[in-house]
C-alpha cells in the first residue's frame, strides 16, 4: 500500500515513528514533511500537498498528523476527492474507512501514544470500505454536492 504522510510541528515525532513502523511492515511512505522539526511552522504547507498526493494517486491512502488532528482534517477535506476522518481509537479508524471510505486517515498526536496512533493507523490501512449499498449512496451524495458546489 502506497501511504501519503504529513505533519507539522505537533506530531513530528509521531510522524518519524508511523514512517519507520510502517515502511517496516511493507508500506511504500511518502513523507510530505515536515522534515524537521520547527515550533512555528503551519500544518496548511504540508496537509495540502499530502492530501493532493492521495486525490491524485488512485489506491494509495493517506495519513496527516497534527496536535489534535481537528485541522489536518479540515485541511485535507478541501482538497477534491479527499475524504479524511478523524479517529482517537481502532473502531472510529475502521468505521472512516468501512462507512466512509475515508482516503485520509487525521490523528492527534498529542491525543494517544504512539503504540495507539500505529494501531489507528493499521486498522485503517488494513480495512476495505464494505460497499454496503446504503453507504455508497451517501457517499455518492457527497460526491455529487462536491461537484456540484465547486
Amino acid at each position: 500500500m502506497r501511504v501519503h504522510i504529513a505533519t507539522d510541528h505537533a506530531a513530528f515525532d509521531l510522524k518519524q515513528y508511523l514512517v519507520k513502523e510502517l515502511t517496516a511492515l511493507g508500506h511504500q511512505v511518502i513523507d510530505h514533511g515536515a522534515e524537521r522539526y520547527d515550533a512555528t511552522d503551519d500544518y496548511p504547507v504540508f496537509i495540502l500537498p499530502c492530501a493532493e498526493a492521495v486525490a491524485g494517486d488512485p489506491g494509495s491512502l493517506g495519513i496527516v498528523l497534527g496536535g489534535s488532528g481537528n485541522g489536518e482534517q479540515i485541511a485535507a477535506n478541501k482538497v477534491r476527492g479527499v475524504r479524511a476522518g478523524l479517529a482517537y481509537n481502532t473502531v472510529m479508524a475502521r468505521l472512516t474507512r468501512e462507512h466512509n471510505n475515508a482516503n485520509v486517515l487525521s490523528l492527534g498526536g498529542r491525543m494517544q501514544s504512539l503504540e495507539d496512533a500505529l494501531e489507528m493507523a493499521k486498522v485503517f490501512l488494513e480495512t476495505p470500505f464494505s460497499e454496503d449499498p446504503r453507504h455508497v449512496r451517501r457517499i455518492e451524495m457527497l460526491d455529487a454536492y462536491e461537484a456540484e458546489h465547486r
